[in-house]
């Protein structure tokens, strides 16, 4: 059998419009901890894995990398001890181990921001220009494994819409939220754009797309296609929506062809495994039962089948022992060397073994329904704000922005105050930036 895995890279804008003044840490936070250790593993082990990527984030990172980000949390950590006051404090604890002491707070919250791989300097000056090499070199670090072939770089559409609410939110079913939300062209919009972006960025046309949530429909199928793109990733669920008749499992281990783009479906089991069980097991145990459970599927599989896995490459981390540096390690050699598993890129796959069966896609996301962006009344009440603002402002950039998954995803959640004021800033700009009043 074949197997691929994919790394989704993925944050949503956390800078205030029309400046780069920053709400939250998180672009920071992962660039140094997790992003740069990816690729680290991925060179260190030579296996071959696919990095996607959000251009949205790949815009802030280089925020960062030219010194243009205004980060509160950052110059929490940059103050002398002594002029910490109550909201530097209240910063730096989002950072720091939970249980850190207010004496030490400062020094554990800027450790928190490196891998277990970095050498870490003792003094705090050599820390911070360590924090800003690794920000000024993450991008060409990416540019080059891609060049030399160690990784396979792929794309999602720019600010990370939910593309079949946006081409037409009736796409969600139960869950649709009760507005009338049709616009096609702003999702193809989000698809051409970032095509574009990667291009300049890397250098290459991207082959693949894991649309954001791995959210598909056969309507956004068709426009990944004609942008450009050979193929896109999804979640098992939408295919077995998406077949009539009876189920079988060796059906999940080959791509389909919708509306003119292979589409390859993720084994949800092993990759939610590795994304939110792995972290309270060893790191031996845990790679011996994902090896196990990959060969329980061999009477499923034949020569040609792909086992596809599709997960966060940044936010598991945080929960296993060393920012899950053994127990990657020990996947990847493993792997490697695992009788009868094939390490491959899906574009490379893809060349060998194009799909041979049509599909018709029933809309689905890496959840299978639309559960955790639609439905509930704070989140339909935000898909209402805006409708109303696509209306009257029509496809503007911070609309574009307000498009994003990430909003729609935590409205209703305690403690995401902040994901609230950006998207309510960036309605409210929008209105301002074409002269209408704020409803």
């Amino acid at each position: 059998m074949y197997l691929a895995i994919l790394w989704h890279f993925h944050q949503p804008i956390y800078r205030r419009p029309q400046s780069k003044a920053y709400v939250l840490p998180w672009v920071n936070y992962h660039a140094t901890k997790n992003y740069r250790q990816m690729a680290r593993l991925v060179e260190e082990t030579g296996y071959p894995c696919t990095f996607n990527f959000v251009p949205c984030l790949l815009d802030q990172i280089e925020d960062y990398a030219r010194g243009l980000a205004l980060d509160p949390y950052q110059l929490a950590l940059e103050l002398p001890p002594d002029r910490l006051g109550p909201f530097e404090i209240e910063r730096l604890r989002k950072l720091a181990p939970k249980g850190t002491g207010e004496a030490e707070l400062q020094a554990k919250a800027l450790e928190s921001l490196f891998s277990p791989l970095d050498r870490i300097p003792a003094d705090k000056f050599e820390r911070f220009e360590l924090q800003r090499r690794i920000h000024r070199d993450l991008i060409p670090d990416w540019v080059r494994l891609g060049r030399e072939g160690k990784a396979e770089l792929t794309v999602t559409p720019y600010y990370h819409p939910l593309l079949p609410m946006i081409f037409d939110a009736e796409a969600a079913g139960s869950e649709r939220p009760g507005i009338s939300f049709r616009h096609a062209e702003d999702g193809r919009v989000q698809i051409r754009r970032a095509r574009a972006h990667f291009k300049e960025t890397f250098g290459a046309d991207p082959r693949g797309m894991w649309p954001s949530e791995g959210g598909l429909s056969q309507e956004v199928a068709a426009a990944i296609a004609d942008a450009g793109f050979s193929f896109a990733v999804t979640d098992e669920n939408v295919l077995w929506k998406s077949l009539s008749g009876s189920h079988e499992r060796k059906q999940l281990y080959r791509p389909y062809l919708a509306s003119g783009l292979a589409v390859f479906f993720r084994d949800r089991e092993l990759s939610d495994l590795i994304g939110f069980t792995y972290q309270h097991w060893n790191a031996r145990d845990a790679v011996a039962d994902f090896l196990r459970r990959l060969d329980e599927r061999r009477p499923d599989c034949n020569e040609r089948s792909v086992v596809v896995l599709a997960l966060d490459g940044e936010n598991p981390w945080g929960t296993y022992p060393e920012n899950g540096v053994p127990f990657l390690r020990e996947l990847f050699h493993r792997l490697g060397r695992h009788p009868g598993v094939t390490p491959v890129f899906l574009g490379d796959y893809l060349a060998g073994h194009p799909p041979a069966e049509e599909l018709a896609l029933a809309p689905g996301t890496w959840l299978g329904n639309f559960s955790k962006w639609s439905g509930t009344p704070a989140k339909n009440s935000a898909w209402a704000v805006l409708s109303r603002a696509r209306h009257a402002c029509g496809p503007v950039e911070e609309i574009l922005i307000a498009e994003g998954s990430d909003w729609f995803w935590w409205f209703g959640d305690e403690d995401t105050e902040e994901f609230a004021f950006l998207f309510d800033s960036y309605i409210r700009e929008a209105y301002h930036r074409t002269g209408l009043p704020h409803e």
